[in-house]
């Protein structure tokens, strides 16, 4: 809906939009030799060309000089057009992933390969939501067994980094969200304790601190 109500970015119209989906690969270009039709997939709206100095980094592997994501690029990168259109007309991409559709066409660094066995109606968040919160935990916070971690919202992102925390062996985890009827549900991701700043009437890192 951000996207959709262009805030934060240069309107373009008409574009699919969608960033998260698992999919089945239904045929490559030329120089493609990771994947091959029938492969099963993610699509990734940041990137990978696994060539440039941030790939090759293990701090800034997200920040891809080529495929870095991009709200306002509604092209492929290698002719500037588009792959998509009707009556002739072109509709654009969308972070280089455009996953409300039947079918999408990407960029190869754009989709990772995943198990044929994994179900595809499942996996999709994790191309997403669940990678973002897990990552930003074991790969950035690195909390070490033992310690507190505090999670602000339990969305799919919050929920991920909890799981993120508990993988890490973070002793109490405390969730932070208004929505006191996530809690349970949150349980089984390694909360521990949950904080709801509406029952109290100080800021609630206050809170998490007492």
């Amino acid at each position: 809906v951000y996207y959709w109500e262009c805030k934060g970015y240069t309107p373009l119209f008409p574009r699919i939009l969608g960033h998260e989906a698992s999919g089945i690969v239904e045929s490559v270009g030329e120089g493609v030799n990771d994947l091959k039709p029938g492969d099963h997939v993610l699509p990734i709206f940041t990137g990978e060309c696994k060539e440039c100095r941030h790939c090759l980094s293990e701090e800034t592997n997200n920040m891809c000089e080529l495929l870095r994501i991009n709200c306002d690029r509604g092209v492929m990168l290698a002719d500037g057009k588009t792959r998509f259109s009707i009556n002739g007309k072109p509709i654009y991409h969308f972070v280089g992933t455009s996953t409300f559709s039947q079918y999408t066409v990407v960029h190869v660094g754009q989709v990772a390969k995943i198990s044929p066995t994994a179900p595809l109606d499942k996996v999709c968040p994790i191309s997403c939501g669940i990678c973002t919160g897990f990552g930003a935990t074991v790969n950035v916070a690195k909390p070490k067994k033992g310690q507190t971690v505090a999670v602000f919202g339990l969305g799919a992102v919050g929920l991920a980094a909890a799981e993120g925390a508990r993988v890490c062996g973070a002793s109490r985890i405390i969730a932070v969200d208004v929505n006191p009827r996530r809690f349970e549900e949150a349980k089984r991701f390694g909360i521990t304790e949950f904080v709801n700043p509406k029952d109290y009437d100080k800021p609630v890192q206050e809170v998490i601190v007492e």
